[in-house]
């Protein structure tokens, strides 16, 4: 997960494996946000972005995995807070 001052970027490459179907999302204080639900091939690149007002709040990349569950990325805090 990336963050910009004045939005959250979510990416994740399949490096192996079946294909999956999946929404990047990312949850901060406690409210999550998810994008379109995709198919995500053996070397796909899949990257969601949301826009926003500079929140200065740490925030978690997500990944909902249809059948597996969700997964997260570690807490990445706006640059300048």
């Amino acid at each position: 997960m990336n963050s910009r001052p004045q939005s959250i970027d979510v990416f994740y490459t399949k490096k192996g494996g079946s294909n999956i179907k999946a929404q990047l999302g990312y949850r901060m204080n406690g409210s999550s946000s998810y994008d379109r639900l995709e198919t995500i091939s053996d070397g796909d690149r899949a990257t969601s972005t949301w826009k926003m007002s500079w929140p200065c709040k740490s925030a978690v990349g997500l990944i909902k995995v249809q059948g597996q569950g969700t997964f997260e990325t570690p807490s990445a805090t706006f640059p300048g807070c």
